[in-house]
């Protein structure tokens, strides 16, 4: 399967929110039919009929993730649509430099593709004053293994090979590892472009991580570092910068969040997992893989333990859970209004429906109530 190919992309898309039980979004005030004025708690556009300002005013200010910052600019759109006067103001700089902006009180909160860390959260204490930050889920998706490769449009690899391809062990198009997992395909000799990110990253992390429970034989660095940790490949800033790279670079592979692959048109890898078929990098096999996700978080933070080594049937491995970081006690009163408004609507059922327009999946039901019971408690 190509994943520039735009209807596959869609039928993927549209199967996210019917892929199981548990990831069945139930219909509630979508329906509704009224058209309440701009300003008053609803918008006026029946697509983003369920939005309610609630007191929203004034800028919202928030950076980190650049994996999420598609899904983000959809909510902002739509959000700012129907809450008169409001602006939401994100900023794709990087899961850790969300997190430090967090943690310096310049943000209301931060998006960040792996979990608060202790230490990240005692520091949050001096912030949040009387409560600490907390991790609430709420993008999901699949972590594209991009690649350009004249005259290979359905390429094969395994965790293994992966592995050693970002650890500039594997250095040729055409080294037997590669022809192995993909008999009669014609791989020329070039010479590999692995391409990473430069800027601290929780999409470097949650790659890291699955190559390291994945393959754990090949892959000996910390899997807790934002940072890029293997010598040699080429770096980019942001998911943007390495999606570009990838694109004007024959040989080239790279890692990013599958909506950049399909804007950019860039072929993606298929995972050998061990099942009986490859697994496409959609965000139906994504969810499967994330319906799976375990709570470890406590009280009010609802952080998620991924399964990276599954084998199950159409579930793609590599994935990862984009967090929306506030204080669960001590937030600014001046932007509190607008900050449970804006994430009570992301997620909400109506802001998870339109994740699948960008190529992201949304929560499981189970953990999207936990979270929707939350938000509205932040004080």
């Amino acid at each position: 399967m190509k994943l520039s190919r735009k209807n596959g992309l869609r039928a993927s898309a549209i199967g996210a929110l019917v892929v199981s039980g548990a990831l069945v979004l139930s219909a509630c005030g979508s329906d509704n039919n009224t058209e309440p004025t701009k300003g008053g708690g609803q918008s006026s556009n029946a697509a983003s009929s369920s939005i309610k300002c609630d007191g929203a005013k004034g800028q919202l200010l928030a950076a980190g993730s650049s994996a999420q910052k598609n899904a983000m600019d959809l909510w902002v759109k739509n959000f700012q649509a129907a809450c008169e006067g409001v602006e939401v103001n994100y900023q794709g700089i990087g899961s850790g430099g969300g997190i430090t902006k967090f943690n310096q009180g310049q943000v209301a909160f931060a998006g960040s593709d792996s979990a608060l860390k202790e230490e990240e959260v005692a520091e949050s204490q001096k912030i949040c004053k009387g409560g600490k930050g907390v991790n609430l889920p709420m993008v999901g998706g699949p972590i594209a293994i991009g690649y350009k490769l004249e005259g290979v449009d359905n390429l094969v690899l395994d965790a293994s090979t992966l592995a050693k391809i970002f650890d500039t062990k594997i250095t040729k198009w055409n080294d037997p590892a590669i022809a192995k997992l993909n008999p009669g395909a014609k791989l020329p000799d070039t010479t590999i472009q692995a391409f990473h990110r430069s800027d601290e990253s929780g999409t470097t992390q949650n790659l890291g991580k699955y190559l390291s429970t994945a393959a754990a034989a090949d892959w000996k660095y910390d899997p807790k570092s934002k940072s890029w940790p293997a010598p040699g490949g080429q770096a980019a800033n942001g998911s943007s910068g390495v999606a570009t790279a990838v694109k004007d670079a024959e040989g080239s592979i790279g890692y990013f969040e599958l909506s950049y692959a399909t804007s950019n048109k860039i072929s993606t890898v298929s995972i050998n997992t061990g099942a009986s078929a490859p697994v496409a990098a959609t965000t139906e096999n994504a969810s499967k893989a994330i319906a799976a996700a375990k709570v470890k978080g406590t009280g009010n933070d609802v952080a998620l333990s991924l399964d990276y080594a599954t084998k199950a049937e159409g579930a793609y491995p590599l994935v990862l859970v984009t967090y929306e970081i506030a204080c669960d006690k001590g937030n600014k009163a001046e932007t509190l209004p607008t900050l449970k408004a804006f994430l009570n609507y992301a997620i909400s059922e109506e802001g998870q429906k339109v994740l699948a327009e960008a190529d992201y999946a949304p929560m499981p039901a189970e953990i999207a109530a936990k979270v929707r019971a939350i938000v509205p408690t932040l004080s």
